[in-house]
């Protein structure tokens, strides 16, 4: 068979021991599969790297959804196009956004399948007008609730999620409070974003430089990376504070988190400052909120008051390594695999 007619799949060889590495995965190729009757066969062209991705390869899974098995494709949300179509409601040439994993190909009964209509930016569905740009909509806007004049806080503030809050918080009158790795990150929050201000956490003491960016303390933090970030937060809450609590990437990879003074603080402080902290997984809000959020911010965009970078990387086979690097922090922006052109 021709290496045309193979689908080329990226699948779990291993269950991670702390920060995956290359030996975690494994390329293989397997016969592009055949629809049957009232299913699309898809080929990918965009793949998101995200770092939920980390919790689904351990074998009990991030708690809200089954681990990947042992030999089965890695997940994951994809722009695809309809190469073959035995249902009526999709057309042959159609893209859609669907979630066919870490591989070339994959088959749909059509439920899980978005249309995209005309986009000249086809791999946004998977960013700032997907899943990334609608946890940091629905985080800040329908739980952290930022006013005029408050501050608000936001941790990996040039990443996919990180850097719409930030921009959202703007536009909302709040003044912003970027973290980020590395002093060029760190000027992109402010320069290109619109962020008050930005500061690197790879420089010493955090908690001071933090405590002098927030005179009046903080109203809104987005948690998006737990560690030290939250260490250095926590002190400068505001009675009444706000905490979206979308995930914690600093403690991912850790065999034994070891968290348990952290813990007692945490609690300490929620109970003293009065402090909404609530937990969300962004698949519960799509049947209420999505279309406002496309409608919304489709409009920013086009205004120019929203700024998306997307750091895009060529070839499936190099998914693997550009994950690993997006969770030790070296991508700028939304990551997305250009898997066809």
């Amino acid at each position: 068979m021709s290496a045309s007619r193979l689908n080329r799949r990226i699948t779990l060889a291993a269950r991670p021991q702390g920060l995956p590495t290359a030996r975690d995965f494994h390329l293989d190729t397997q016969p592009i599969p055949e629809p049957a009757d009232g299913q699309v066969l898809l080929r990918t062209r965009f793949l998101s790297l995200d770092p939920y991705m980390r919790g689904m390869m351990d074998e009990a899974g991030p708690g809200y959804a089954p681990g990947v098995r042992l030999g089965q494709p890695m997940v994951g949300g994809t722009v695809s196009e309809v190469v073959a179509s035995r249902d009526p409601r999709f057309e042959v040439g159609q893209f859609v956004l669907a979630n066919a994993g870490w591989q070339d190909y994959a088959l749909s009964g059509g439920s899980d399948l978005t249309p995209l209509g005309q986009m000249a930016r086809p791999s946004l569905a998977l960013g700032g007008l997907g899943m990334p740009g609608f946890t940091a909509y629905v985080g800040l806007l329908d739980i952290g609730e930022p006013k005029p004049g408050e501050t608000v806080v936001v941790a990996a503030a040039t990443g996919a999620v990180g850097s719409v809050v930030g921009q959202l918080a703007k536009l909302k009158g709040a003044r912003v409070v970027g973290i980020a790795g590395g002093a060029a990150k760190c000027r992109h929050a402010v320069e290109v974003l619109g962020f008050d201000a930005c500061l690197d956490h790879r420089e010493p003491d955090l908690k001071a430089r933090l405590a002098a960016a927030c005179p009046d303390g903080i109203d809104v933090y987005f948690e998006n990376v737990g560690g030290e970030v939250l260490d250095a937060v926590l002190p400068l809450l505001n009675l009444h504070a706000r905490i979206p609590v979308c995930g914690f990437i600093a403690h991912y990879n850790e065999r034994d988190a070891g968290t348990a003074d952290k813990r007692t603080q945490l609690l300490a402080t929620v109970l003293a400052r009065r402090v909404r902290m609530q937990g969300f997984i962004i698949l519960d809000h799509y049947a209420t909120r999505f279309a406002d959020f496309r409608r919304d911010m489709t409009q920013w965009i086009d205004e120019g008051r929203i700024v998306l970078v997307e750091d895009v990387v060529d070839g499936l086979e190099q998914a693997p390594e550009a994950f690993i690097g997006l969770l030790q922090g070296r991508n700028f922006g939304k990551v997305v695999v250009r898997v066809a052109d």
